[in-house]
């Protein structure tokens, strides 16, 4: 495919007024400007894709959903975001769950997202691993990018309420706490036994948490207050960790440990009610905080809280609330991408990146535009002519 004539935003090092996209096999294979185009023969092409002046940009990316695994419009029997019959499941793969059936598939790929990070819930404690998918397809196994991509953990008001209720621990946030490092420190030995040879049994549960021990993925943790927020920080520097802060409502009233951690940060959903009182300060202004503090964001609608094709709009939101032009872009892109450990595969226009792209009549984070075309491995899985036929 050939896209010409585009105003080409890269995420990457220059953009193009009126540019072309190459792509070949399913990868890019070429960006630049429309004066470079003479060296290639249109010959070479199955499809031209003239975009007459349209905005063209990597697919969007959502850094933190549970798109598939709580399905639209089924209710209880199409949720399978939290197995809440125990606080620690780290050997749940949300890869067994994800139905990519679920209507919200298309309504992302009608945005313009063209991958996610997908996993379980907060109810526990441990919830399990993550999986880093394209939006387009049948089958899951087809659509991974990578997985696991990163084991999900969560302190506060869920795990605390789902089972302090059930007079079972965590009760406290000092439980949390303390069952996390148990359960760390539990894996950090079976991780020892394999290497040394004196493992008499494999334990599934362990073996998920090799990939975080060996940092190789991150915790994903759900925090949304500021103490929260700062016990996981502690908790993966104890244990020399990869974290990613995932909604850090109040993370804008902590910023500077924020920013000395290194951690990154994926805010939202914004675009909410403040249903309990750990949102209380949520407010669009945390991702203009962050970002002036150099902390790598990212922007969530944490679907299906909000709807996973108003993630552009929340980003717009963001915008509106002082966050740069272009740092919008960046947080529902590349620093998406960055966040989740798949930049090597997505998040720019770069060459031999997979060809996903996302082209619109105009920003995408402006209310009234429209998605012309998402395109998902060089192929065009949504047009907006064929969706108004």
């Amino acid at each position: 495919m050939l896209i010409i004539n585009g105003k080409i935003v890269t995420m990457g090092e220059q953009d193009y007024d009126q540019g072309f996209v190459r792509i070949c096999d399913g990868k890019i294979q070429s960006v630049g400007p429309m004066s470079d185009l003479g060296r290639h023969s249109s010959h070479d092409y199955d499809d031209i894709l003239d975009v007459n002046g349209a905005f063209v940009m990597p697919g969007i990316i959502e850094a933190h959903c549970h798109i598939g695994i709580t399905e639209d419009k089924h209710g209880a029997i199409g949720d399978d975001c939290n197995e809440m019959t125990t606080p620690v499941t780290p050997q749940m793969r949300a890869i067994d769950a994800i139905n990519p059936m679920d209507p919200a598939f298309h309504e992302a790929i009608m945005a313009g997202i063209t991958s996610v990070m997908a996993g379980p819930g907060s109810s526990n404690v441990v919830g399990g691993q993550f999986a880093f998918i394209k939006t387009h397809g049948r089958c899951i196994d087809r659509m991974i990018v990578k997985a696991p991509a990163a084991m999900k953990v969560a302190f506060g008001e869920n795990p605390k309420v789902n089972y302090g209720d059930k007079d079972q621990m965590p009760g406290t946030r000092m439980a949390i706490a303390a069952m996390l490092r148990e359960e760390i420190t539990r894996a950090k030995s079976y991780k020892k036994k394999k290497e040394d040879g004196s493992l008499e049994e494999i334990d599934l549960g362990m073996e998920a948490w090799l990939p975080v021990l060996n940092r190789e993925i991150p915790m994903k943790a759900h925090a949304h207050q500021a103490d929260d927020i700062l016990t996981a920080i502690r908790i993966a520097r104890e244990f020399d960790l990869l974290l990613t802060l995932d909604h850090c409502t109040e993370g804008h009233l902590i910023v500077e440990e924020i920013a000395e951690s290194g951690f990154p940060a994926i805010i939202g959903p914004d675009l909410t009610a403040r249903s309990k009182i750990e949102v209380q300060n949520m407010s669009f202004k945390t991702n203009r905080i962050l970002n002036e503090a150099g902390i790598t964001i990212a922007i969530t609608t944490d679907h299906p809280v909000s709807i996973i094709r108003y993630l552009p709009l929340c980003a717009g939101l963001a915008v509106k609330q002082g966050l740069p032009m272009m740092d919008g872009l960046r947080a529902i892109t590349i620093n998406a991408a960055k966040i989740c450990g798949t930049d090597d595969r997505v998040g720019s226009l770069e060459k031999g990146k997979d060809a996903d792209i996302a082209i619109f009549d105009g920003n995408p984070m402006e209310v009234m535009t429209r998605t012309l075309y998402t395109i998902i491995d060089g192929k065009i899985v949504y047009s907006y002519k064929d969706e108004e036929n």
